[in-house]
């Protein structure tokens, strides 16, 4: 990128602040320079910068076409070249074939921003990667942002200026993806900006996110991204748009790419790239969905509600049958439907709707009060219950005599509250005056599937239930400075990865006890001699492991003797785990046997660390010990995160009510498995350019307390 101010790094030596582009002057440029515009029949080129040509007069932007061949173009004065322009140029746009050679011609002239369309580049293989890098050079060394290369138009595309707002503002890394959305503004959604981000040699995602969450028309962000190029802009771009109390609504493709780290230890195998990116969604508030209809239907549904009172959702219908089938879906999306009050129902069966009729929730009116005044006091009643908070009314427009008055109504009493009235419309006729006349310019959230409604609705009481709940990470969970215990630990670590190996148990206990972290009492001997007099010390039954940085899975491998409660067990095991250690690698290196103390009681669980190449160090929770990789009931966070958030990982693994106590059981101490997670991810933050897996497993938590009974640390290559 062009040479910045420095920003503040943590102690992984990642940003923990966006740098700041005024991208004001790109997509509102007042000078814009086309290098290779034409004018000459059907060329790509005349095509492009007559688009590029429409755009800027729009704005009033002053326009210089700059071609050798050509004195003037479309009626503008054509230059030789950018270096003939005196005036200071905002904006230029690269039309010629050898993009990169003409961007150092660019540079001389030092533009604010500059874009590259053309393709060829790392998306082609080797030789373009090579290519790009040099462009990559180019632009560090510069002081003219880039956008591109191979992206497109979508950023000079013509919005309409008739729509009520907010708007939703657009991202995309593919043109044809964003089109959908695009055209929303068909159906009267408005959109504000589109910005195309290509291979982001500069520009990337976080810098248009972090510039529409500042803009006051922008109600939502809307985006299709294959892949972001850095994790942690990703992070502080959705934190910025989290704290001005604009969602993000992402389709990320990659779902099954697998992981890139280290699979030595249960962390490595159980980390895919696409879960940690699911992660970071859940730790900022970013919606994501999986359709393009998706991406537009709940976005739409931001951009046209204001945050709620509360979750609870009433859904009202003219049929029994179409109540019962939304009602279903939403509650299995887990969406709340409290009963309406005992007045409420009250009022509705007292004269509006006949008695035989449900009317707590949904709200069944049978069809016919929908055509006279009852209709409308329907509607009042609904919307006046404080157990309500949004209503759903899907609409199957199979009578315009039925369809035409509901719609008017909801239309109407919608301008009367802040509580969001949502209308699905399940005919399949898109012609009826009742969906283009009434519905789609009401400004309503309008949904064609049922499937769609609940999916923006469920995301609508997430997102605000986090906002709730919001705090910045980066004002104070962020580890900027080392620790004492990472100075204590870290030569450890280097003479670890120095030698290209794992840790033993016996080290990677002591980096935790250095953190903090209780583990349990052990010894490490060289001899059944000094087993037995250990084992004495720590008193019967004890554990006896082999101690080995190249022996990492000792279970697998036979070489862990468990509740041995004499002398005469512990000298025998002891020598029948040297045996099988030599047996499974004549090579392997034996720091020689540890005597541990036999804890029993309490849950079992992990906490791991795992490298990614998009954000560094990745906490792992789960649940399982031993079967972990099984059960694969594991989540992750990535830091910085406070304790609340490590509260919440726990939570969201399926087996978390374990850890409150089941058949009699005393409940675990979640306040030592909150404390152990944090403590794991300063270490992991302080070692990051270090360690490339850590596993704590089994990690006891018992009544009180959290012991780890076993760890496994492997220091990056």
């Amino acid at each position: 990128m062009p040479s910045d101010a420095p920003l503040p790094l943590d102690a992984s030596g990642r940003p923990i602040r966006l740098r700041d582009v005024d991208l004001d002057r790109f997509l509102h440029p007042q000078t814009i320079a086309v290098i290779g515009a034409s004018d000459a029949g059907r060329k790509p080129n005349t095509a492009m910068w007559r688009k590029i040509k429409a755009w800027g007069e729009a704005s009033g932007a002053t326009l210089y076409p700059i071609h050798p061949k050509y004195d003037t173009i479309d009626g503008y004065p054509c230059a030789d070249s950018i270096l003939d322009i005196d005036d200071d140029i905002d904006l230029a746009i690269i039309l010629v074939g050898d993009a990169v050679g003409m961007y150092e011609t660019v540079l001389e002239k030092g533009p604010a921003f500059a874009v590259i369309f053309s393709a060829g580049f790392a998306e082609t293989g080797a030789a373009g990667a090579k290519l790009q890098r040099r462009l990559e050079k180019l632009v560090d060394g510069g002081t003219t942002h880039l956008l591109g290369p191979n992206t497109n138009l979508n950023a000079f595309e013509s919005f309409r200026h008739d729509l009520p707002g907010p708007a939703i503002a657009l991202i995309t890394q593919s043109g044809h993806q964003g089109r959908p959305v695009f055209q929303s503004q068909d159906f009267g959604v408005k959109l504000s900006q589109w910005a195309p981000t290509g291979n982001e040699v500069d520009l990337e995602f976080a810098d248009f996110a972090r510039y529409f969450a500042d803009q006051d028309e922008v109600g939502v962000i809307a985006c299709y991204i294959e892949g972001f190029k850095d994790g942690r802009t990703l992070q502080l771009a959705a934190d910025h748009a989290a704290r001005a109390g604009k969602p993000i609504v992402v389709v990320k493709v990659g779902k099954t790419a697998e992981g890139s780290s280290m699979a030595q230890s249960h962390t490595g195998h159980l980390t895919g790239a696409d879960q940690v990116v699911d992660a970071v969604f859940r730790q900022f508030g970013v919606t994501r969905v999986d359709g393009l209809d998706e991406l537009t239907d709940t976005a739409a549904m931001f951009a046209r509600t204001t945050k709620p009172t509360g979750d609870g959702v009433c859904i009202y219908a003219i049929s029994g049958g179409t109540g019962a089938h939304m009602a279903d879906l939403c509650a299995e999306a887990g969406l709340r439907l409290p009963p309406l009050t005992r007045k409420t129902q009250k009022i509705l069966h007292d004269g509006l709707i006949p008695t035989y009729l449900r009317v707590s929730n949904p709200v069944d009116n049978g069809g016919p009060p929908s055509t006279d005044e009852r209709g409308r006091k329907i509607i009042d009643a609904i919307i006046a219950d404080p157990n309500v908070d949004l209503i759903i009314c899907p609409i199957t427009g199979a009578l315009e005599t039925i369809s035409r008055p509901l719609a008017t109504d909801l239309v109407a009493a919608a301008k009367t509250t802040d509580k969001p009235i949502l209308v699905v419309w399940g005919s399949p006729d898109l012609n009826d005056p009742v969906y283009t006349d009434i519905l789609l310019p009401s400004g309503l959230p309008v949904f064609r599937t049922f499937h769609n409604c609940v999916q923006a609705t469920r995301a609508y009481v997430d997102y605000w239930a986090f906002q709730d709940r919001f705090t910045s990470p980066f004002d104070g969970a962020a580890i900027t400075k080392p620790s004492a215990a990472a100075r204590k630990v870290r030569p450890i670590l280097e003479e670890a990865a120095a030698a290209g190996r794992a840790l033993s148990e016996h080290e990677s206990k002591t980096v935790l006890r250095a953190y903090g972290i209780k583990t349990s009492t052990d010894a490490l001997v060289s001899s059944s001699a000094e087993a037995v007099k250990a084992a004495k010390a720590i008193g019967y039954p004890v554990v006896l492991k082999v101690s080995s940085p190249d022996l990492l899975h000792k279970s697998d491998l036979g070489l862990v003797r468990v509740g041995l409660s004499t002398p005469a067990e512990v000298r025998a095991a002891h020598d029948e785990l040297l045996a099988a250690a030599r047996k499974a690698d004549k090579r392997a290196r034996i720091d020689g046997v540890l005597v541990c103390e036999m804890v029993s009681g309490g849950v079992e669980t992990v906490i791991g660390v795992s490298s990614d190449e998009l954000f560094g160090p990745v906490v792992m929770f789960g649940l399982g010990g031993v079967f972990v990789e099984v059960l694969g009931d594991v989540t992750f966070r990535v830091p910085p995160f406070d304790a609340d958030e490590a509260a919440r990982m726990i939570d969201e693994v399926k087996g978390a009510a374990m850890l409150d106590g089941v058949r009699g059981a005393k409940p675990a101490d979640r306040k030592a498995l909150i404390d152990t997670i944090m403590r794991i991810q300063r270490l992991a933050v302080e070692h990051a350019d270090l360690i490339a897996e850590l596993d704590v497993n089994p990690l006891v938590v018992r009544p009180r307390g959290a012991v780890a009974l076993d760890a496994l640390i492997v220091p990056r290559s």
